[in-house]
């Protein structure tokens, strides 16, 4: 199966062998020269990618680091909302900003169920 990679490597092993072993000889009614120019194509996109591919990394990891400054500003905004007396933990903005209204929290007490038989497992056998 021919895969960009496979192919990569035949052409590399193949251009270094006719180099290495018989740079002065035609195969195929190419020259070297000839085959090289006719298989720069392959050579050049392929150094497109790498270079596309550094450049998307160097992109991703920019972003990165413009959203730790940007996340630590959304949380210095956030903590003036909820320390305003105006908005505040409770308000319609606190909400709007994706929070969940102080007003509108679930308590956090549960009460277990004594009598319901425990989930999960494998029942034993009579």
């Amino acid at each position: 199966m021919n895969t960009p990679k496979s192919n990569e490597d035949r052409l590399n092993r193949l251009t270094n062998a006719w180099e290495t072993l018989a740079a002065d000889k035609s195969f195929g009614g190419m020259t070297l020269a000839e085959f090289k120019t006719a298989v720069s194509p392959s050579i050049t996109t392929r150094q497109t990618l790498a270079t596309l591919d550094d450049q998307r990394t160097q992109a991703a990891n920019a972003r990165d680091d413009a959203d730790r400054i940007s996340m630590s500003k959304a949380d210095m905004v956030v903590a003036g909302v909820v320390g305003d007396p105006n908005f505040g933990p409770d308000s319609s903005l606190y909400e709007a900003m994706g929070y969940t209204r102080k007003s509108e929290r679930k308590s956090g007490l549960t009460r277990g169920g004594g009598d319901k038989p425990p989930t999960g497992g494998t029942p034993p056998t009579p």
